[in-house]
């Protein structure tokens, strides 16, 4: 008999167990969505707006920290990528594939790519989390950086364009005109130009303004800023495309290039300022994992900003406008935290080859 009773004890106790165990994994808390989601697979679809070294370096960052992402949760996040070239009617067809495929999660890098993403998943609420927006406010994106509502989240390249223009009169105190080139097609121009502009007025400093869209307009436009004998010359994020085309002409002319990424110095300009690219692209991918495989809701997760305190100057564009780099590194000193050197290539990757 005791035997009997023994053996029906056990038998409870495994049952209670069984019990127990069934209830909870059953439980839909968040914070255990890394082991309900182990052996999941999700697919991300990303559109980059367009082929340039910056967002290149973003794109490449978000695939390898999604792959580091997967192995460390136990799950695999299929990337479906494409690049619109800076074309709406293949951006909307690009979007529109993603939806035909039932993506998990959509990647919108730069400001026309997340707009559009953003029109066209108001029904389906399919998570978006962009990157590298430089306003995502004026953009109409976000309600706030704090709490950004409805289906969206993401990463931002924000320009502390007093920042730059401090740099243009540490170099050089005696610039009297300064050139501002950029795609007036952008909304995300709007506020750096605009605050470029205020600083100069402040100061009782002449401006003209030069935009383009394709880079013969650009490459027309820097002809256009040469002609005006500007001192030097500022431009947000919006043409990097050009870079590569207007470089030599602008250094030969002895007019320094001031930007607002590394990825222009890269490609020959003066001198870029700007955030970690690479960095941003990493920020962008733990925001997707949050997101997917901890179930968290993107429009409560806050915008990404990020220090952008490291000027990039390019030492052979610095030669040919006849300045010495380390009298430079000590003009630009107070007004940065630290000043990097590059040299001219196509891509990144050409500069570890």
């Amino acid at each position: 008999m005791k035997k009997m009773k023994k053996i029906a004890a056990m038998a409870l106790s495994l049952l209670a167990a069984a019990g127990f165990t069934a209830c909870g994994s059953g439980n839909g808390n968040a914070s255990s969505g890394s082991s309900a989601a182990s052996g999941k697979e999700y697919t991300v679809g990303i559109c980059n707006y367009q082929d340039d070294a910056s967002l290149n370096q973003i794109v490449d960052s978000i695939k390898a920290q999604l792959e580091a992402i997967g192995k460390e949760q136990g799950v695999t996040f299929k990337v479906d990528y494409d690049n619109c070239n800076a074309d709406a009617n293949l951006m909307s067809q690009i979007i529109a594939n993603f939806i035909a495929d039932d993506v998990d999660l959509m990647v919108g890098v730069a400001t026309p790519v997340a707009m559009a993403m953003q029109a066209a998943t108001e029904e389906n609420n399919i998570p978006v989390v962009f990157a590298a927006v430089s306003d995502p406010i004026s953009a109409g994106l976000v309600d706030s950086l704090e709490a950004p509502g409805a289906n969206i989240t993401g990463t931002s390249d924000y320009l502390d364009t007093t920042a730059v223009m401090n740099l243009i009169f540490a170099a050089n105190p005696d610039a009297k005109k300064i050139g501002f080139l950029y795609d007036v097609g952008q909304d995300s121009s709007a506020t750096p130009i605009a605050k470029a502009e205020e600083y100069l007025k402040e100061k009782g400093i002449e401006y003209v303004e030069h935009t383009g869209t394709t880079v013969d307009e650009v490459a027309l436009a820097a002809q256009a800023m040469i002609a005006d004998g500007v001192d030097a010359i500022f431009t947000d994020n919006t043409i990097m495309k050009a870079e590569l085309t207007i470089y030599e002409t602008l250094a030969e002319a002895g007019i320094p290039h001031y930007t607002g990424a590394d990825s222009f110095a890269l490609n020959g300009a003066f001198l870029g300022y700007g955030v970690d690219y690479a960095n941003l692209g990493v920020e962008t991918a733990k925001q997707i994992g949050e997101i997917l495989v901890d179930g968290k809701n993107p429009g409560e997760m806050p915008v990404l900003t990020f220090d952008n305190g490291t000027a990039t100057v390019n030492t052979e564009t610095c030669e040919t406008l006849g300045y010495d780099f380390d009298k430079i590194a000590e003009a630009f000193a107070p007004y940065c935290t630290k000043v990097e050197k590059i040299t001219t290539a196509e891509s990144f990757d050409d500069l570890e080859k």
